[in-house]
Parts: C-alpha cells; structure tokens; sequence
C-alpha cells in the first residue's frame, strides 16, 4: 500500500511498497481519509527524531522508518476478531485517538496513560499511520462520527481534545461566569478558544502577535483579541474583567518565556495558570508570581477517551463548528512542499492543513 514514510530529520518518503496490515484480536482496520500536519511533525520534520523512536519503542516495538499521520478520520474497513464494541461496523466514519501506553506503570496504574512514560502515539511512535492507505488501531482508540460530521471535520477531533483536556483540567465548571485569557492563537490556541464557547464561557480573551491568527481568533468567536505587543495585557484584561480582578484562569498556548510571566502576572488571585504548551528549553520563572497572588499552575498533557468523547459530543451538539481551522487540503505527494515547509515558513497563514489520503490514491 502506499505510504507515508519519516526516515529522519528532513526526510519523509512516499513509499507504495508497505505491506497492509493484518486486523487482529479486538482491532479495527481503518482506511484512513484525511490527517492534520501538527506542530509536532514540524518539530520532528525540522529537528528530529524527537518523539518518533531510533531504537525499538517499548510498546510498538518499532524504530524508524515509520508511517506518519497521528491526527486522523477515515472509515472502518473490517472488524477482527472479537470487537465488542457494538456501534463499530464497516462503513462507518470515525476519528482515531492516537494514544499509546504500556498499561503496567505507575501512571497507567493511576488513570494517567496520557502521561505514560512508555506511551507515544500511532503515526509518532510507530503502529501505522494515518498517511497511509490502511492502518490498524484497538477498537478502545475508534470514535464513531455523528452524522452531521464529516470526515474532514473528523480529523480535527485530535487537536480539539486537547483543548478539551486543558479546559476540563481548568476549575471552569466551578465558576458561575468564567472569564478566561487565551495566551497564543496558534492551532490549539484557537482550538482552547472554540471549547472555552462551546462549554460556556463567561469571557473569552485571546492574545496573539501576528495579524493573521487574531483574525481567525476574531472569527472563532472571541469576545476580546489583543495583540501583547501594543498593549499591557494586565492592565487590559483587568479592564476587560470588571477593573477588580483580572481573568479567572489562563491558558498558556504560546510557551515562550514571556508567555509564562504574563501569565501568573495577569490571572486573578487565587486563581489558574493552565499550561498546555510543551516547552523546548528551560525558561526563568519566579514562583513569586503566583505566590503573591495564591494562584494555582496546572499543567496538562494530550488528552484521554473521556476528552475525544467529550469533543465528538459537541461536535453532534452543534457546540463545536471548527471547519474554518481547515486552511488548505493536500495530496500526499505534496506533502512537504505545500504541508511542512508551508506551516514552517507561512505559520500565520494556516491553521489547520488537512492531507487529502483518499484523494492521493
């Protein structure tokens, strides 16, 4: 089957050789229909092998090349064996979460697999991917779609559920009128704006540099976008919230040093700091920044079954319409030029490119 294939950094390959995998005990096999480039494959792309494994993976027990491809719809082909699952039949369009863990250590043991220190992700790790012509997947990791969600849309779930993940970490659900600052109107920036919405929130501030992404944050539906670098976010925001306390909890998307500050600066007293960047180096912080408020820092990682449940159920609710964060469609053969090096060179341009699988065959 055809294939794509990441051999190291700066080299991913179309191969048309990889054998089709076998469907086994309670698995389901996938024909794959679109998948979404992610700042991970970017950083793999760019500086890798990071998260994609040059020894055997502990769980996959596969070392690159590998197939690519972890945010990802399609269609169930066939059943294997012993698939409980009643609402998984061929022909049904579904999203897949990517998630892989060992099961056996401390974190698993605690509920925590999205944290497995053994775990990873199909299309990073190994276990196929999305960017191929089949893939292989436990019936536990198959979301079947609502019928007024199409595949495209489908593929969007995967970058959906982490913002669903940070906000359902947040205290949101406590607060009576929720006022919250977005930090970075990056993919999942915007998508931690679209939930906030959709579950309700009171205010919803979006803080972004570049004009493009605070256009698309304006269209998303935020109440507020300011650019950092023309005003003081404190001073701002605290306006924004009633001139007596600032935001009740922020959310930290940028990851960039002066993000973080801003942050803890900016939150009311005693409320939270949701960190959802994953940061590339060490940054100064001062624990006085939340200490002098009483403020909480809360860090959070991926996403689990409840979070693409969670997001599949607001999709079929009408309270998620996120087809706008799909900027540009595909082919395969394409994948570098008009994927990778456009999201690297022409960032604020997208939001969300989608690699057409079907229409690459």
């Amino acid at each position: 089957m055809k294939a794509a294939r990441y051999y190291g950094k700066e080299d991913i390959q179309i191969k048309d050789d990889i054998p089709i995998p076998e469907c086994g005990e309670g698995q389901v096999l996938i024909e794959p229909a679109y998948v979404g480039i992610c700042g991970t494959d970017l950083h793999e792309y760019m500086g890798g092998p990071n998260f994609s494994p040059t020894s055997p993976h502990p769980v996959t027990k596969e070392s690159i090349p590998i197939t690519i491809g972890h945010e990802f719809s399609g269609t169930i082909k066939r059943l294997g064996p012993n698939v409980s699952n009643t609402s998984l039949k061929p022909g049904t369009k579904v999203a897949i979460q990517p998630t892989i863990y060992c099961g056996r250590c401390g974190a698993c043991s605690v509920n925590a697999e999205n944290a497995c220190p053994n775990g990873g992700f199909v299309g990073l790790s190994g276990g196929g991917g999305g960017m191929s012509e089949a893939v292989v997947v436990p019936q536990e990791a198959v979301f079947p779609l609502p019928q007024n969600v199409e595949l495209d849309v489908g593929a969007l779930v995967e970058p959906l559920a982490v913002a669903w993940h940070a906000v359902d970490a947040s205290p949101i659900a406590d607060l009576k009128e929720p006022k919250c600052l977005v930090l970075g109107g990056g993919p999942i920036g915007l998508a931690v704006v679209q939930v906030l919405l959709g579950r309700g929130a009171h205010t919803v501030i979006c803080a972004e540099v570049a004009r493009k992404r605070q256009e698309f944050a304006e269209a998303f539906g935020a109440h507020h976008v300011l650019d950092p670098s023309k005003v003081d976010l404190a001073s701002t925001c605290l306006e924004i919230c009633g001139g007596l306390n600032g935001p009740d909890i922020v959310f930290d998307c940028a990851g960039v040093p002066k993000s973080l500050e801003t942050a803890c600066q900016t939150v009311r007293s005693r409320g939270t700091v949701v960190n959802v960047a994953i940061w590339e180096k060490e940054v100064p912080f001062n624990p006085n920044w939340l200490v002098f408020r009483e403020a909480s820092y809360k860090a959070v990682l991926g996403y689990q079954k409840k979070d693409f449940q969670g997001v599949v159920d607001a999709l079929a609710a009408g309270k998620l319409k996120p087809h706008r964060m799909i900027t540009s469609k595909i082919k395969m053969d394409k994948l570098v030029d008009d994927g990778y090096l456009a999201l690297i060179n022409e960032k604020d341009k997208h939001v969300k490119i989608l690699v057409d699988v079907q229409g690459s065959l």
